[in-house]
């Protein structure tokens, strides 16, 4: 008698190695069917960047499961009744995945648990995303964190991370046949105009691109993280595997493993705010909507569309702040200091609310991730927990100094401004005409002025703060 099939279904986890929704099926000695749905009923379409890599990923993961028999099933529709479906059609009796945690993907993945659970087809989920659940950590006075360092103090003295799972070597994939779609057909790709054509150069992606960046960066910029994570300028300072952990290309396990070797505690705590994020996310799940600190939910942001296109577009007149916004657009993806600088210079030089921001990047980020988008949005905004508070207003022109000291960042993304002498290329403004001219700079007309000055948007801002506070 032939055996039943197990159905995997892959979400964010486009890997084979250490995926335990996958570890489980090929162990279980049943066939095994792969299977991604592009769920119509998603509260919260995936955005332009992100697609884009999901397109290349689902490629990637198909490759890889070909060269071990198995065919990448992909289909269109409501989850719920494509997987009845299949369990029809194949007469599985088991389904298995890594679970979500933002609260539409949770309440989804409940109602199908609760569908099946009287026809006899067994649905397991297992934890492919995090070092630990996001209710599991709690402290003794509440339930769950909402300050990071005491966290992630407690997470490194008490979990106990086990080794990643191996790719399984010996799988047997389903052998009948079973309509799908083409990747192509899911219309991931953009077009007219096909903007996302420059970034194909920049990015390996799939699960061997992101085992490649994990080991280039172990191998050229951990052991000067602490000092390089900073600097926007260096090149080889960040890992880049943000878009990697985001589509689950790789586990944070897999990271953890490769990197507590060295002991690089600066850089795993990067790997800890993302599961604080999802603490944050879990318990409150509007995170990406709502206030934290509802005291916020006040707060007087002003309707500036033009602001906010020259924001969007790299065109405020602020060097480093340009550079940010034009490397995410150019990119798919941006320093972690830098966005701290755009996101207050959003929120607090422009006095745009936060949420607009998220949506930018939720749109424009090829490594978005619900939980770490919303909750630094809102750390930046000083309206999450544990947020950097609401008068620290970063200096848009001190920034770049700091963190761009020989201008070679804004050189590289601002290039009308590459000629200016180091000493003004984080403030064009305070070269003399005579300067300008000879570095081919018209302020207004080939580099844009300052849309809002510094000291009058600060005060604005710290005004707008005694708003909500009286």
């Amino acid at each position: 008698m032939s055996l039943s099939p197990v159905i995997v279904w892959f979400r964010r986890d486009l890997r084979l190695g250490d995926n335990p929704a996958f570890h489980y099926a090929v162990e279980s000695g049943q066939p095994v069917i792969a299977l991604y749905i592009d769920e119509i009923d998603r509260t919260r379409p995936h955005g332009g960047a992100s697609k884009w890599w999901l397109h290349y990923s689902l490629k990637s993961l198909s490759n890889d499961l070909s060269a071990k028999g198995v065919k990448l099933i992909i289909r269109r529709g409501v989850a719920q009744e494509i997987l009845s479906q299949l369990c029809r059609q194949t007469a599985a009796s088991l389904i298995v995945w890594n679970r979500r945690y933002e609260e539409d993907g949770r309440q989804r993945d409940g109602a199908i648990k609760s569908g099946f659970s009287q026809s006899g087809i067994d649905v397991k989920s297992f934890n492919g995303a995090l070092l630990t659940e996001p209710w599991r950590i709690k402290p003794a006075s509440s339930d769950y964190y909402k300050v990071f360092t005491p966290y992630w103090k407690k997470i490194r003295s008490d979990l106990n991370v086990a080794p990643p799972i191996e790719v399984p070597q010996d799988i047997k994939g389903y052998s009948g046949a079973l309509n799908s779609l083409s990747i192509d057909e899911l219309d991931l790709l953009p077009s007219r105009p096909d903007w996302a054509a420059k970034l194909q150069p920049l990015w390996q992606i799939g699960e061997a691109g992101a085992h490649d960046a994990l080991s280039a960066f172990i191998e050229n910029g951990l052991s000067d993280y602490a000092m390089g994570r900073n600097r926007a300028d260096l090149k080889n300072s960040t890992s880049k595997l943000s878009p990697h952990l985001a589509f689950g290309e790789i586990s944070p396990r897999q990271i953890w493993a490769a990197c507590t070797q060295y002991d690089p505690k600066i850089f795993l705590s990067e790997i800890g705010w993302r599961e604080f994020s999802y603490v944050l996310l879990f318990h409150n799940p509007q995170l990406a909507h709502k206030a934290f600190k509802a005291q916020f939910n006040s707060f007087p942001y002003a309707k500036d569309d033009k602001g906010f296109h020259a924001w969007c577009y790299g065109q405020t007149g602020y060097p480093y702040i340009d550079a940010g916004m034009r490397q995410l657009w150019q990119t798919g993806w941006m320093h972690n200091r830098v966005r701290m600088a755009t996101a207050s210079f959003l929120i607090k030089h422009l006095l745009i609310d936060w949420r607009e921001g998220e949506k930018w990047f939720h749109d424009t980020l090829v490594d978005f991730d619900p939980a770490s988008n919303a909750a630094s949005w809102q750390w930046v905004a000083g309206s999450g927990a544990d947020a950097s508070p609401y008068f620290r207003i970063f200096n848009p022109i001190t920034q770049g100094k700091k963190f761009d000291p020989n201008g070679d960042y804004v050189k590289r993304f601002v290039p009308e401004l590459r000629l200016l002498p180091i000493k003004y290329i984080h403030e064009p403004w305070e070269a003399s005409e005579s300067i300008l001219k000879s570095s081919s700079v018209t302020l207004g007309k080939t580099y844009p002025k300052p849309i809002v000055d510094h000291k009058f948007a600060r005060e604005r801002a710290l005004d707008a703060l005694k708003q909500i506070k009286s």
